[in-house]
């Protein structure tokens, strides 16, 4: 038992630090490799050192607000439009 609970632990930690490290999380356009993976690819390919000094992050559909609909303004705004006229 004491060597499946080294396992959990260790397979937990390691799922906090993909979550959690830049470095660790899958590359958005290509899920297969890791940042790192990329960073240490580009490095091969430019042949010059890389660091991430910074990043921003961003939350799934962070930035996007829902448009609202008054169908019972447009049709007013609309109606007034077409009085002036």
């Amino acid at each position: 038992p004491e060597k499946i609970v080294d396992r959990m632990v260790e397979g937990r930690v390691e799922k906090y630090f993909k979550e959690v490290c830049l470095l660790e999380q899958p590359f958005v356009k290509n899920p297969d490799i890791t940042v790192e993976q990329l960073v240490t690819e580009k490095i091969a390919k430019i042949g010059e050192k890389i660091t991430v000094r910074r990043f921003a992050r961003y939350k799934m559909g962070e930035g996007l607000e829902k448009k609202v609909n008054d169908l019972a303004a447009e049709v007013a705004e609309q109606a007034a439009a077409m009085a002036k006229k």
